[in-house]
């Protein structure tokens, strides 16, 4: 059989079109329809295509190989390598594993606070490379339950209207949740948070009755390094009885949601959604209440001294009230 150069045979040629992509089937149309033709520019009007496009497939071409007509690797020959140092590296995983659910912009705050000149895309790099290669695993999620208590109050008072939140200590939200470590075991986290500053005080108990929550109330005056002016809570009945007696007692305003409004207590419910994901969901916490409640005292320091907190502009909550303070005080003297 006489082939002739250049040219495939009409079912040999039949079968490689075949294994073609359909993108490549129609450059071979193109190629085919200006070897009939003879003329690009009637070509390139037929199927309606550049001249630019035309020639760019045309030198490509090559009927021997009539998958030169396919898409080529848009993979760059020379890649971007890595420009950071080991030590950099090993200085971001281990931060990464200490804060398991804190993104490249909290660590890269963290990372320039320790001397590191480092942006945060170069940060997201080097998490992107530790992933990549296996020596960082994020942590499995636990499967732990946490569920806000719903509660029906027969009386409420609003927060007035006109009342301004403006420095640390306006307002405080108060919240409770329920923590499922175990089948059949539920712990009373408690939650308070200054809408402001964003410092939060953590607690948690076997119980969350009004008893609780009014010892709790005494401890969150104790560790909030400003006066607290007012506390906002839900219709739960821990927050009635002893805890609002102790509230009078201490001339805080006390300020209770409708009910159906967990949506006007959003900054703690933010807060419990923070201390679920970074500290019960990633950390082998203590079954037993006192030693748990000396855990979470530790990450109530983190949280509060260590954390940089994208709201206040990645300042941690006790930078952004040391600032407060010394303004106000640098304003009483003027």
């Amino acid at each position: 059989m006489h082939i002739i150069r250049g040219i495939a045979p009409g079912a040999l040629r039949l079968a490689r079109v075949r294994e073609l992509s359909r993108e490549a089937r129609q450059r071979l149309k193109w190629m085919d329809h200006y070897k009939a033709q003879g003329n690009a520019a009637l070509t390139c009007r037929y199927f309606g295509i550049s001249r630019q496009t035309f020639y760019r497939w045309k030198g490509r071409y090559n009927p021997r190989d009539l998958t030169s007509l396919e898409e080529r690797s848009r993979r760059p020959k020379h890649l971007r390598q890595p420009t950071w140092s080991r030590e950099l590296a090993l200085a971001v995983l281990h931060l990464r594993e200490q804060y398991p659910r804190w993104g490249k912009d909290k660590l890269a705050v963290l990372l320039r606070g320790r001397g590191w000149q480092v942006s945060t895309s170069m940060v997201g790099r080097i998490l992107t490379r530790l992933k990549a290669r296996g020596v960082l695993r994020e942590p499995p999620r636990t499967g732990i339950s946490t569920r806000k208590r719903v509660w029906r109050r027969p009386y409420a008072v609003r927060k007035p209207k006109g009342y301004e939140v403006q420095e640390p200590g306006d307002l405080v939200q108060v919240d409770t949740l329920d923590v499922r470590p175990l089948p059949g075991m539920v712990l009373k986290h408690f939650t308070a948070r200054d809408v402001v500053s964003r410092w939060d005080v953590l607690e948690v108990h076997t119980r969350a009755t009004a008893t609780t929550a009014a010892g709790f109330l005494d401890r969150l005056l104790h560790r909030m390094p400003f006066q607290v002016r007012a506390i906002q809570v839900d219709g739960g009945s821990e927050f009635q009885a002893a805890f609002e007696t102790e509230c009078q007692h201490r001339g805080l305003l006390l300020f209770v949601l409708p009910p159906r409004s967990p949506k006007l207590n959003g900054s703690v419910e933010r807060a419990q959604r923070t201390h679920t994901e970074e500290f019960y969901e990633v950390t082998n916490f203590s079954l037993e209440v006192a030693a748990l409640n000396q855990e979470l005292l530790a990450w109530e320091h983190t949280y509060n001294t260590i954390r940089p907190h994208q709201a206040l502009a990645y300042l941690t909550p006790h930078q952004f009230v040391t600032q407060w303070q010394h303004q106000r005080k640098e304003a009483k003297c003027h």
